[in-house]
């Protein structure tokens, strides 16, 4: 074709050529103008990405619902929060305990070969609490049976390996996968209590843990299905048992930062709820997080379609210092004592958790040797759990002790400073690598 348009002038006038040649210019800009999701477009263009995708979304909505429907069932049928506190927190604990173990087999032995297995284990500790607290059994069933669920695989992180391993040489595929992901987590953690507390008030309290366990168990077994793109399994290493990635001196800093992240979280809910309780409007609390949750969703949507430019060092050192700064609004906010101001607030602050997560979790992968993915992002996902669960101690803490729920917003904007001053700390010390191919 190319030497056919070359012997054109021959036979044509010389002012042929000069037609196609005019409107050249302007065909990129229009295209890049009428295709504003091309970065997405592009990665699931991929055949196999969209199946996995479909099937992982349904497997992840549970992280929302689970402790959330815990709550509400045993506090619904013994009477304490104290007790469906302690019970979820034992879960979280052993999660942290489990979770990177999991992770670990996951990266050794097969994604399907161990997920699957995992979460059956998973789902029959949450129909155990079910039963048990149906039927009025002893308190310490009630601990041993949630603790029981701590072998949930890590979902997300199973889709960001696949996505790692897909696009192992293309790092501006991966920075718009990795948004897309983040993306995905905020709007299960959006709707995942949403649903878990309809379900829950609307049907009865044992209803929230049914429909997870359900979703969780159909979503895991059709995300094992697709096989095409499953990552392979690493060889094992010739020295024996590999390193685990704690043992990486860029990691523990980078993890420390994500507790902190994990603590705005925590604090950020339950100081949310202090303040729509103190202001006569309990029922709105919900919304007020969801905007934060649409703010940091709608971001890491749109961080997906940037091309990331410079170190990721020097890019993940400017996301925390934003969410530091963002952070101050809800405390000012709430220093003015209205609702309406606070909304606001939280959408604002929102719009810089995403971006932060997404290149947080990208230098994760690029620290994490190829064949321990799993269990690297597995380690960041614990390290955020600690977080949340720290936060939300002291995010309780301070809205009893300090002056009002308003003051509290001090905490999570602590929590954003100390993620920050961590980064800076350590952020000449940790080299760019490029991301571990995956083999």
């Amino acid at each position: 074709m190319i030497l056919f348009l070359a012997a054109r002038p021959v036979t044509a006038p010389p002012v042929r050529p000069s037609r196609p040649v005019r409107p050249s210019p302007r065909r990129p800009r229009l295209r890049l103008r009428s295709r504003p999701l091309a970065p997405y477009r592009r990665i699931f263009a991929v055949p196999g990405t969209r199946a996995f995708t479909a099937a992982n979304l349904p497997a992840r909505l549970p992280m929302g619902m689970l402790s959330v429907s815990a709550v509400l069932m045993i506090a619904g049928s013994r009477g304490s929060y104290a007790l469906a506190g302690a019970v979820t927190a034992t879960g979280l604990a052993a999660t942290a305990l489990v979770g990177p173990w999991t992770a670990r087999l996951v990266d050794r032995h097969g994604q399907a070969r161990i997920a699957v297995p995992a979460t059956a284990l998973a789902v029959l500790g949450s129909l155990s609490l079910l039963l048990c607290v149906r039927h009025g059994a002893p308190d310490w069933t009630l601990f041993a049976s949630y603790a029981a669920t701590a072998t949930t695989p890590n979902t997300g992180g199973m889709s960001r390996a696949r996505w790692a391993h897909l696009f192992r040489d293309d790092p501006a595929a991966r920075h718009t996968a990795n948004s897309f992901e983040q993306a995905a987590d905020e709007l299960c953690f959006m709707l995942g209590p949403v649903l878990a507390t309809l379900l829950c008030t609307a049907l009865f309290p044992e209803a929230g843990t049914a429909v997870a366990a359900a979703l969780l168990l159909t979503g895991v077994l059709l995300f094992a299905a697709q096989r095409r793109t499953e990552p392979p399994v690493a060889p094992a290493p010739a020295t024996g048992r590999p390193r685990s990635p704690l043992r990486l001196p860029e990691l523990p800093p980078l993890l420390v930062t994500f507790l902190a992240t994990g603590a705005v979280f925590g604090s950020l809910e339950v100081v949310t709820i202090a303040f729509a309780d103190g202001h006569g409007i309990r029922t709105a609390a919900g919304g007020l997080l969801a905007l934060q949750a649409a703010g940091s969703c709608a971001a890491g949507l749109l961080y997906g379609l940037l091309r990331p430019n410079g170190r990721a060092g020097h890019r993940f050192l400017g996301c925390t210092a934003a969410m530091a700064a963002l952070m101050l609004l809800p405390l000012l906010a709430a220093a003015t004592g209205s609702p309406a101001a606070l909304a606001v607030a939280l959408l604002l602050a929102g719009m810089a958790t995403a971006p932060t997560m997404v290149t947080g979790m990208g230098l994760v992968q690029s620290l994490t040797p190829p064949g321990q993915l799993n269990e690297g992002m597995t380690l960041a996902v614990t390290a955020l759990l600690g977080g949340i669960a720290a936060g939300s101690a002291g995010g309780g803490w301070a809205v009893d002790h300090l002056a009002g729920a308003g003051a509290a917003y001090g905490v999570p904007a602590a929590a954003a400073a100390l993620a920050l001053t961590v980064t800076l700390l350590t952020a000449r010390r940790r080299p760019d690598r490029p991301a571990a191919p995956v083999s």
